[in-house]
């Protein structure tokens, strides 16, 4: 894994960008002029304490929420307005925090049906199922899959059409440190082929591993963004994270 190098990424215009981003439910400000910004090559991590608003800013990006102000823009198109369905179609892969896999559906029905809703060609299941090694497991039903690989198949869903840009809130939830690594291989992998990656996830070693840049969040305001390679000594990062 070789994160692009940051020379490169500068001169590279992101490919998915909030702006200034607030958002405000019955009176409460969830997010507040956050910017954020994911260049092609690069992972970014959103980081910070649970409840700092992480979910709130990936729902806005990929369109679930409208923001109160501020904008989303997708390869410089603003896109602010756009529901999920349609910046999916532009280029947006998402994987939610919540479990979006169907329990019943064997790992071949989920990807058939995966297929349809997406509205891809459809492919052999097996050649599918590869791309995150579960190539074994076609028969199994959903609820029966361990964690780790109940979430490879929520990113089998996220990755569906090679999106420009993945969003992924805690992908590594449930997983054990095998199917850990796998996961961020494959994640890692996705933006080394030039595509975006914006992810979430309380393991901050191992997230910050497979980052070219974190963000820290706190009480939906962004406290810091540096490079993920020093992000964990910084002294905002210690006091109001780690500390």
């Amino acid at each position: 894994m070789s994160p692009a190098a940051p020379k490169e990424r500068e001169a590279t215009e992101a490919v998915l960008a909030g702006t200034a981003l607030t958002v405000s439910v019955r009176g409460h400000e969830l997010l507040r002029d956050v910017d954020v910004a994911v260049r092609p090559g690069a992972v970014v991590g959103v980081l910070g304490p649970s409840g700092a608003g992480k979910t709130t800013l990936f729902r806005t990006l990929v369109g679930e929420w409208v923001p109160s102000a501020g904008k989303v823009t997708l390869r410089g198109v603003d896109v602010t307005r756009l529901p999920l369905f349609r910046r999916a179609r532009l280029g947006i892969g998402y994987v939610p925090q919540a479990p979006s896999v169907l329990m019943d559906l064997t790992v071949a029905d989920n990807v058939r049906t995966f297929e349809r809703a997406a509205g891809v060609r459809p492919t052999n299941p097996r050649d599918r199922a590869a791309t995150v090694e579960l190539e074994g497991r076609l028969d199994v039903r959903a609820r029966d899959l361990s964690g780790g690989e109940r979430r490879r198949l929520e990113l089998l869903r996220g990755l569906l059409g090679d999106p420009v840009v993945l969003v992924c809130d805690e992908p590594f939830a449930a997983s054990d440190p095998i199917h850990l690594a796998l996961l961020s291989r494959l994640i890692r992998g996705h933006a080394d082929r030039g595509n975006a990656v914006l992810l979430a996830d309380h393991r901050l070693s191992e997230a910050l591993s497979i980052c070219d840049e974190a963000l820290l969040l706190v009480d939906g305001r962004v406290a810091h963004v540096g490079p993920a390679s020093a992000f964990a000594e910084h002294p905002a990062v210690k006091a109001r994270y780690l500390g």
